[in-house]
């Protein structure tokens, strides 16, 4: 029979196989019409005439480059438009996260939209503060793609003249974003989810609720507005101050943002006299280290701890986890479907500068 670490461990082991795969997927370069020619052994305008169907072309050659074309898995129809138009039909993410659960779902909501309309996706990974400018200026002088889409990642300290100096003249939105003004963005309240998620333990008649949380150990991470974990706390001190329920900062505990963190700061929570009846987790990696927290202790969940998460990641559903959705696939596929519409028409909607996402309380069985 399993225990409940073997099937933490089962569930985070699919999770980061997946995302490594997607991760893969990603980085893997689109082939070109140049690539073509190279394969081919011709030159790139002998392929743009095959492409279009030119009688002009010798059998031997056109067969050389139709096989070309087959093996590199070369696009003719987006070709077409790459010579006709200029463009490259691929949109880029720029994020400084590659494996986070919330992220590879916001990344596959994207890349269905671009794939349903034959576009292709660039990844663009910013791992310190330093690379923020550098990447900004390499993907303005490449011209590798007609749009960017900013991920989890927040631009606050780069106007739009800032931008422009950078040659940095791609559209912009951004996903999972603070509001500002900018660029368009799409996100959710956070503080709004913190209440959400304490209200929700309170009608279940919870007066002591804890909070596992992510620490801001960097500037970079501070400046890139990396503070969903602290407004998310925010919000539930706020509804719990609100209800005349008690604040003790031994029931609050902050470490990395993954499940073997969260473990050892549930354990520690557990551990104090008059330890709390619920746990709020900031994300639900966090909340599935929580449960094994639990579960390590001895402990039944919900009976003895409940448990509430945020994010509704896939797992969440398999590990049976209260949490709070925020509709991670749909703000993708939305920043995607934004940015085409953008290309086509060549200006954002008025209505999509400025939109905020719903946000659910999934009710399952940890709380």
């Amino acid at each position: 029979m399993e225990t409940f670490p073997d099937i933490l461990w089962k569930v985070f082991g699919n999770v980061s196989k997946e995302s490594k795969n997607s991760t893969k997927d990603f980085f893997m370069r689109t082939p070109t019409i140049r690539d073509v020619a190279q394969r081919a052994g011709v030159g790139v305008g002998t392929v743009s005439r095959v492409i279009n169907g030119s009688p002009q072309v010798a059998a031997g050659t056109r067969q050389k480059v139709l096989e070309a074309i087959a093996e590199l898995g070369f696009s003719p129809n987006k070709a077409a438009r790459q010579l006709s138009g200029g463009k490259t039909s691929t949109v880029g993410v720029i994020t400084p996260f590659l494996t986070y659960p919330s992220f590879v779902e916001r990344l596959a909501g994207i890349q269905d939209v671009l794939d349903h309309h034959d576009y292709d996706l660039v990844l663009y990974s910013i791992r310190h503060p330093q690379q923020t400018q550098r990447k900004l200026r390499e993907i303005g002088a490449q011209v590798a793609v007609d749009g960017l889409i900013v991920l989890s990642f927040l631009l606050q300290t780069f106007t739009h003249e800032e931008l422009r100096r950078m040659n940095l003249k791609l559209p912009l939105i951004a996903v999972d974003h603070d509001p500002q003004d900018y660029y368009p963005h799409i996100f959710i309240d956070n503080v709004a989810g913190g209440r959400m998620a304490a209200e929700y333990l309170i009608r279940k008649g919870h007066r002591k609720i804890g909070f596992v949380g992510h620490v801001i150990e960097s500037a970079f991470e501070n400046e890139s507005g990396f503070t969903s974990s602290q407004r998310r706390f925010k919000g539930m001190k706020d509804m719990l101050l609100e209800a005349g329920l008690p604040i003790n900062d031994a029931w609050y505990q902050f470490g990395a943002p993954n499940e073997y963190s969260a473990c050892e700061q549930a354990l520690h929570i557990l551990s104090v006299p008059n330890r709390p009846t619920a746990i709020f987790a900031a994300y639900d990696t966090l909340a599935f280290g929580v449960q094994a927290a639990i579960d390590k202790l001895g402990m039944k969940c919900p009976d003895d701890v409940a448990v509430i998460g945020f994010d509704d990641v896939k797992a969440a559903s398999y590990m049976r986890l209260t949490t709070v959705n925020q509709q991670l696939f749909h703000s993708g596929e939305l920043g995607a479907q934004y940015m085409l519409e953008r290309l086509k028409t060549g200006s954002f909607k008025p209505d999509h500068w400025h939109v905020e996402l719903a946000l659910t309380v999934i009710e399952r069985a940890t709380a």
